[in-house]
């Protein structure tokens, strides 16, 4: 269930308010009249099944409310409603499954955010994952796995695809392409430093490695394994259950590879670089093409679900 808050100006809230009164799938209305400052106009509150959340939302933007007033949409945990069961029942789908595309966008324009924030992870990571690769330790590895705040922007370029929102595929290909390189360029920094104190030396970067070699030596797996978290990340992501972004960034070697090559930058290991920047480009195209086709999938899905609801409304206005 999903909780709505909308700031409507005067003239549009009669539309908006006959657009929430006809759909079943909206199982609590209420209007305040007068209550809205800015903009000038009234305060609706609607509660809505997730699986018609989407419907919902799209007729509300046909009417422009989105640029003169405000939609707001707020999950609801814990609800006890008999209507809102009844609602529920009669939106097709599962709300599990449900897709919110207008929550989804506003994530990804997040994720995508390129700030100090999200350099500072970036950077930390690489750093960590630098140091795991000296010291062969796949604690460490998993550690600036999950630290990396990557996935978001990944997932972001197949949102972007699927909805057609090209000026956020241009800021989360910035985004990847900047963090990446700023968290090389310092981590390199930092190997640097520590090769001028004698901490780290050749033979740790060139040496037997075996706990930590898949970071270099890409294969057909690296790939799958890819495509396979992309998918599950994606799905995490878009439904109302998030459990399964953990496994997500302790699957992918894109920040452990980011730091193998500022390592291989420093201490001049031309098979380091080439290893670990292919291991790079196979995550990150694996991951942007199975989060693209996992959410091209789901929103064909959903088109059809839509379609269906569609029909369902003009059959009760017949009748």
């Amino acid at each position: 269930m999903l909780h709505l808050r909308i700031l409507a100006p005067t003239e549009l809230t009669d539309d908006a308010v006959a657009i929430l009164e006809a759909d079943p799938g909206v199982s609590g209305l209420a209007v305040v009249r007068g209550a809205s400052l800015r903009p000038p106009g009234d305060l609706i509150f609607a509660d809505v099944a997730r699986e018609a959340a989407n419907d919902v939302v799209d007729l509300l933007r046909a009417t422009d409310l989105h640029h003169h007033g405000s939609i707001e949409i707020e999950p609801v945990h814990a609800w006890l409603s008999q209507g809102g069961f009844d609602a529920e029942l009669k939106a097709p789908g599962s709300s599990a499954d449900a897709v919110v595309w207008a929550e989804v966008a506003q994530r990804s324009y997040e994720d995508t955010e390129l700030n100090w924030t999200y350099l500072s992870f970036m950077t930390l990571a690489t750093m960590l994952a630098a140091i795991a690769i000296v010291t062969d330790s796949q604690i460490l590895v998993i550690g600036a796995m999950v630290l990396g705040p990557e996935f978001g922007a990944i997932a972001a370029l197949g949102v972007a695809l699927v909805r057609r929102r090209f000026a956020l595929l241009t800021l989360a290909a910035r985004t990847l392409l900047v963090g990446f390189a700023v968290a090389i360029a310092v981590t390199a920094a930092m190997a640097l430093f520590t090769r001028w104190l004698g901490w780290v030396t050749i033979d740790d970067v060139t040496g037997p490695r075996p706990s930590t070699a898949f970071i270099y030596t890409p294969d057909k797996w690296s790939f799958i394994v890819a495509v396979i978290a992309a998918a599950a990340g994606v799905l995490s992501l878009t439904s109302s259950k998030l459990g399964g972004l953990s496994g997500v960034f302790i699957s992918v070697t894109t920040v452990p590879a980011a730091g193998n090559v500022a390592l291989g930058i420093v201490f001049g290991v031309k098979d380091a670089i080439l290893g670990s920047t292919l291991q790079l480009a196979l995550n990150l195209t694996g991951m942007a093409i199975a989060g693209w086709a996992t959410l091209a999938f789901q929103q064909a899905v959903w088109s059809r679900l839509s379609l269906r609801r569609a029909g369902q409304r003009q059959v009760r206005r017949m009748l």
